[in-house]
């Protein structure tokens, strides 16, 4: 099946199935934004799901995401960083990402920060969170949380609309959903303690293998790359 073809078809199968999990949680499918996670795919995968009605991409690197935005450069298109991100690669970050999923610590924030002002520049960010405290994980743990918000509340630029998290790969896609529901009460927590709500509306959670299940936990972003684009290629190849 040509790329084009297979990717359209790809994206029709996992729309269904995002329709069908919002359902059930009462929601519209408008309700929950699918995010392309184009990593490791190069740009003519980018057109391919443009050509699909996709319009918002997901990009771990911060260089690799600016090659390809600058690739598809003039297309009416959003993109996230949902990657770890260094501090040292904060500005550019700033400078080129609408949004920015992987704030993780007060010093990270205020490169952020500090980077969109003088880019002039407002990127969304989410601060990503490690309720598993897994040692290969990036993200800031439950204690961190509220001081990584205050902070964001209090920035020049950046726009704080919500929290992330990547957890444990799961063997089965219900071994997630304690993570997400953990993940949606934190946030709740947060919100009854007084940050304002339209600040905390976007939970990140969910990919190719748990998707479905972190919608029915409240969602409102899913991130899905192999689902899409296929298996990616073996590192150096």
């Amino acid at each position: 099946m040509p790329l084009d073809a297979d990717i359209a078809a790809n994206l029709d199968d996992l729309r269904r199935r995002l329709r069908a999990a919002a359902s059930r949680t009462g929601r519209a499918e408008s309700a929950v934004r699918l995010i392309a996670v184009s990593k490791t795919f190069g740009p003519e995968h980018v057109r391919a799901a443009m050509a699909a009605g996709q319009r918002e991409f997901g990009e771990n690197r911060v260089q690799e995401g600016l090659d390809k935005i600058a690739a598809v450069a003039g297309a009416d298109l959003v993109w996230h960083l949902i990657g770890h991100l260094q501090t040292n690669k904060a500005k550019k970050a700033a400078a080129a990402f609408a949004w920015i999923h992987s704030i993780d610590s007060v010093e990270l924030l205020r490169k952020v920060d500090a980077g969109a002002a003088d880019a002039g520049t407002t990127p969304q960010v989410l601060v990503q969170v490690d309720l598993a405290q897994e040692t290969t994980k990036f993200g800031a743990g439950r204690a961190a949380v509220a001081e990584i918000v205050r902070a964001a509340l209090e920035a020049r630029a950046v726009q704080l609309r919500g929290l992330m998290i990547v957890p444990p790969i799961p063997e089965v896609a219900e071994a997630s959903r304690p993570w997400f529901r953990q993940l949606r009460e934190l946030r709740d927590g947060l919100v009854a303690d007084g940050v304002p709500p339209g600040h905390l509306g976007e939970l990140s959670m969910g990919m190719s293998q748990d998707f479905d299940v972190a919608i029915e936990e409240g969602a409102t972003m899913v991130r899905v790359g192999t689902s899409i684009f296929g298996r990616r290629p073996p590192a150096g190849a």
